[in-house]
């Protein structure tokens, strides 16, 4: 674990690699008591690189926001009562998150100012252990061009899986960890990428595979298969067990149709993150869960960050291992190994105990 210090240091790190530099304006953006250290750290950090920095600290605190209380929804936060505290975070070059403001109109509009935006909530050590890296980057902005390429997406797997999204209707997003260029957002941490596909265009069938992860909102692994029938976008069934009764309820909870509407697909390719992560360190939003290298990342709800309509507050995302993903019929994953050359990284490799001298 990180002390004060070394997380100021590792704050300078991370702000150094979004371009903060001397005579730019770092606002940090919190509510109530939460993550005192954060502001405190980032603030620091800034003033280490000649920066400007504020605080907008909220006084109306929202646990839902990030799941821990209450229902988890997404795109309601209190800056979106707090008129003057937006035109504030607008005045600034780069905003530090330190809420969870993701799907809300008051993002897209501090971000339509230009100003870029980074949502920092995952744990101290989780932050320095998947730290971003130019490599990273790289592989993500790699897959981007081959995801923006595309016409046409198909993932399958073992349990029967066969789904397609009909692409080129939404741009394709990326995350590494970082923001450099004017108006963008991104997490730290991250390593992954996703697009949507057209509102009508999404058919097939999700099986959701023991051991897959629904980490939005449940943070649980799977144990019983679950399969999500799909027509035109919308999600039309879903059968198997408890897992099954589990997501209907939530889902019917929100009284809202947009609610089954299918959101964002894309991959992970943060090779440092470990699918077994959340069984040890359920804290915070799970970014571990959505990054872990050959993923497939599966949504389901809001899809404004894309530039869509839908803006239910019912947001779910299931990363799903040892799944094949096509695009144009072309493999990219083939049972959770990237197939193409440019997005491979080397991973650690354990022995097992016996061969452990």
């Amino acid at each position: 674990m990180y002390n004060m210090t070394g997380f100021v240091d590792l704050c300078v790190k991370e702000l150094v690699l979004c371009g903060v530099h001397e005579g730019e304006t770092v606002a940090v953006l919190s509510q109530g008591d939460e993550r005192m250290e954060y502001a405190d750290a980032f603030l620091a950090a800034a003033r280490k690189l000649g920066a400007n920095a504020f605080q907008v600290r909220l006084p109306d605190v929202s646990g839902s926001l990030l799941g821990d209380s209450g229902a988890w929804v997404v795109g309601e936060t209190p800056l979106g009562r707090n008129r003057p505290a937006i035109e504030a975070l607008k005045l600034a070059d780069i905003v530090i998150d330190l809420m969870f403001l993701l799907f809300s109109k008051e993002q897209i509009e501090i971000q339509e100012s230009g100003t870029r935006m980074l949502l920092c909530v995952e744990p101290v050590d989780n932050l320095a252990r998947l730290f971003p890296t130019a490599d990273q980057r790289r592989r993500v902005e790699a897959s981007e061009e081959l995801l923006g390429k595309a016409k046409s997406l198909r993932f399958t797997n073992k349990a029967g899986t066969d789904v397609v999204y009909q692409l080129g209707t939404y741009p394709v997003m990326t995350e590494y960890g970082f923001v450099d260029e004017p108006g963008r957002w991104d997490h730290w941490p991250a390593g992954f990428l996703f697009t949507g596909g057209a509102d009508d265009g999404v058919d097939g069938k999700v099986v959701v595979d023991r051991g897959d992860i629904i980490v939005t909102p449940f943070k649980i692994f799977v144990e019983d298969p679950m399969e999500i029938t799909i027509e035109h976008g919308q999600i039309v069934d879903i059968r198997g067990g408890f897992t099954a009764e589990l997501m209907r309820d939530y889902i019917a909870a929100f009284d809202d149709p947009k609610a089954y509407g299918i959101a964002h697909i894309g991959w992970g390719c943060n090779e440092k993150a470990r699918w077994s992560g959340l069984a040890n360190d359920r804290r915070s939003v799970g970014m571990e869960s959505r990054c872990f290298y050959g993923n497939t990342l599966f949504s389901t709800g809001p899809n404004q960050e894309l530039g869509g309509t839908n803006d239910t507050g019912c947001h779910i995302d299931i990363p799903m291992r040892n799944c094949s993903l096509f695009l144009d019929d072309e493999p990219i994953l083939i049972d959770g190994e990237f197939q193409i050359e440019d997005l491979k990284a080397p991973r650690p490799q354990f022995a097992p105990p016996s061969l452990v001298r």
